[in-house]
């Protein structure tokens, strides 16, 4: 049975959210450890993010799932994992040894409390991202919900945390109750990660790589960050980093040869290998790619000039990913960053690593590899990479006119009617489509977009680079727009309130439906719960308002 990936994606896009707070807590922490500026109060600001990552991924995982983004949701997914926790506190049972030491009931009461906030911590991260996924679905679900007259207070979005507070209750029994089998389950998957040595990191590196097709690195990405190994409550490779655990960083050294030296090579030689009358022209971008990748790590806008153009060379890429991760630990190389593998962070974290120098000769290295791979390639298959395709594809994107780009871009996907909905990641557009087929690949690559990816289904990915979330805003004030003044939207209303016979008023404005209706019973309500997806409810005998 073929696996429908676009039903992972919005879980991948939603991890985004919380990960965002990352490169701002690690900064604030670093910069007020001794080795830096030695300022307490800021390095407390940055361990209250690190100390509270579940619940940051309670909300912002919520808040990603829902709907519009709501917030509702990420007040729903907060309260959900506070009961989780509070309650998986409750049910926790203490080892005897926990208390044995201490005669006065006081002390014994303290050390218990202090045993099950440290032990439960462990699964925070965990306990957070359930809480989320939870929470986002019941707001989709739940957030029209209409009550009897009597309850009606608590109908629609506030029902929504009303159950989430319930839900928290399962959670509760699942991490209380449930502990010990998690406990050893995590411990057990991270001692044959350990014991797998170079062969699980190689694993690792080349997956990372290979997923981005389908966006779902992200979640093997907050496996290995943030669950794996335990350092004094500090659980994942990123957590423990900046915690002071030595051994922490092998799940992100491996990415900095490739991230600084090595796609930098690569942009070096598709500009080298760019038809000469075109290297003017595409060297720009190819050099602004370049520093985003060293700089910062972010480097899906390099990766997806090659990914579709050559998939052998793309494997061989991954390969080499992996093949890092494996040489940095041989090495005994420790590097971690808040964001990515890039020169910021780097410099940042330097106190924090372990041999830090020899990334650059493993880097260089890396560099002259990844220029000769690609140079090799582009001119032996003839691959069309930036200055060697059709001069349609040569127009850049412009980041300094992003409503422009927006209107482009919708129309290249079909229009407002072909957007069901609108997200983005760092770098990509997330969008789910109602007929796929409407997209003009085309025309979005003249717009500047580096890729088209169809995961499955009616998913639509388009890489950007780092405009994209300003991008995705922009669309979806334009769909707002032309659903409140265009004839399609009116359509909707009409069919889901009971036709034209049915309605005998209706207005449509910023978002709002108020219709007068003939007949209420003649209303189809599951139109109206799709159509309506803020709520909607009857103000009074025949009127109808209802929140798109």
């Amino acid at each position: 049975m073929r696996m429908r990936i676009d039903a992972f994606q919005p879980l991948g896009r939603a991890l985004m959210l919380p990960i965002a707070v990352l490169p701002g807590a690690g900064l604030l922490l670093r910069l007020g450890q001794p080795d830096m500026l030695d300022i307490t109060f800021i390095a407390a600001a940055g361990e209250a993010i690190f100390s509270n990552l579940g619940l940051i991924f309670a909300i912002g995982v919520a808040v990603g799932l829902a709907r519009e983004n709501n917030g509702a949701a990420g007040l729903a997914g907060a309260i959900a994992f506070l009961v989780t926790i509070e309650g998986g506190k409750a049910l926790l049972a203490v080892p005897p040894a926990v208390t044995a030491t201490f005669a006065d009931q006081a002390a014994r009461d303290l050390a218990t409390a202090a045993w099950k906030a440290k032990e439960l911590a462990k699964l925070s991260v965990p306990a957070g991202i359930l809480s989320g996924l939870v929470s986002g679905w019941l707001y989709n679900r739940y957030s029209g919900i209409k009550l009897p007259d009597y309850l009606a207070f608590f109908g629609g979005r506030r029902f929504v945390p009303i159950a989430a507070g319930f839900a928290g209750l399962v959670g509760a029994a699942v991490f209380g109750i449930g502990f010990p089998v998690l406990e050893t389950a995590i411990d057990t998957l991270s001692r044959w990660v350990v014991n797998a040595g170079p062969v699980g990191l190689f694993i690792y590196g080349t997956l990372n790589r290979l997923l981005i097709v389908t966006g779902l690195h992200h979640i093997l990405n907050n496996i290995a960050w943030f669950f794996l190994g335990d350092f004094h409550g500090a659980t994942g490779d990123l957590k423990r980093y900046f915690a002071g655990d030595p051994s922490a960083g092998a799940f992100m050294s491996g990415f900095f040869p490739v991230m600084m030296f090595g796609l930098p090579a690569a942009c070096l030689a598709m500009y080298r290998s760019a038809l000469p009358g075109r290297r003017k022209a595409v060297g720009g971008m190819l050099l602004s790619l370049a520093l985003t990748s060293l700089l910062t790590g972010v480097t899906e806008p390099i990766e997806f000039t090659f990914m579709f153009l050559a998939p052998l060379l793309y494997a061989v890429h991954a390969l080499l990913t992996g093949l890092s991760m494996v040489i940095m630990d041989l090495l005994d190389v420790r590097l971690g960053f808040g964001f990515s593998a890039g020169l910021f962070d780097y410099v940042l974290n330097y106190g924090l690593a372990t041999r830090p120098l020899l990334l650059f000769p493993v880097g260089a290295v890396y560099f002259g590899i990844y220029y000769a791979t690609f140079r090799f390639c582009i001119l032996r298959f003839d691959l069309k990479t930036p200055g060697r395709e059709p001069e349609i594809a040569d127009k850049p994107a412009s980041a300094n006119a992003p409503e422009d780009l927006a209107a482009g871009l919708v129309h290249a996907l079909g229009g407002t009617g072909n957007l069901r909905s609108i997200d983005a990641c760092t770098t990509r557009l997330r969008l789910v489509l109602a007929d796929p087929a409407k997209v003009d690949e085309a025309r979005l690559k003249a717009l500047g977009a580096r890729g088209v990816v169809r995961p499955g289904g009616n998913a639509v990915q388009v890489v950007l680079g780092p405009i994209a979330d300003r991008v995705a805003g922009e669309m979806r004030a334009l769909g707002r727009g032309t659903r409140e003044s265009g004839d399609d939207g009116k359509a909707r209303w009409m069919a889901a309130l009971g036709g034209d016979r049915n309605v005998l008023e209706i207005a449509i404005k910023a978002g709002r439906m108020r219709a007068s209706i003939a007949d209420i019973a003649a209303i189809d309500p599951v139109a109206m719960d799709k159509a309506a997806r803020r709520g909607w409810h009857e103000v009074s005998p025949g009127v109808v308002h209802a929140l798109d």
